[in-house]
């Protein structure tokens, strides 16, 4: 592994034919708020570590119709601070999305892609020495 490349096999988990292992804890479809409560989005996919089974980063998508002019971004699942049966709670303001590393499907195997997207977030990123899994969501 170089320095460009990102530890791990990552692939959307709608691309696999896997599935999360308990399905009450698939935070697809669900709502993502802030931390004041306000609406992000709705968690569209799953940003999976194969060679783990770890669930890496949700992918929150907003606004556009039928799938056209969608937001999309990317969120650590170490920033996600509870799960509930139709809500994903996240650690930042909604205000200060608008600064956040924009989310590009070309850049998900770019290293610096991922430091600079957990550099902004205020986690470790899941490489790093002594880097504990967070307890949500669960693994695979």
């Amino acid at each position: 592994m170089t320095t460009t490349e990102v530890p791990g096999r990552l692939v959307w988990l709608g691309d696999t034919y896997r599935t999360v292992a308990d399905p009450e804890a698939d935070v697809r479809g669900r709502t993502a708020i802030d931390s004041n409560g306000a609406e992000l989005g709705t968690v569209d996919d799953l940003l999976v570590d194969e060679e783990e089974d770890r669930v890496r980063f949700l992918r929150i998508g907003s606004g556009g119709i039928l799938g056209l002019g969608r937001h999309r971004f990317l969120v650590p699942v170490d920033a996600v601070t509870v799960v509930g049966r139709e809500l994903v709670l996240v650690s930042r303001d909604r205000s200060r999305l608008h600064d956040a590393p924009g989310y590009d499907p070309e850049l998900t195997g770019d290293r610096q892609y991922f430091d600079r997207l957990y550099a902004w977030w205020g986690y470790p990123p899941y490489w790093a020495p002594g880097y504990a899994y967070p307890p949500y969501p669960y693994g695979l």
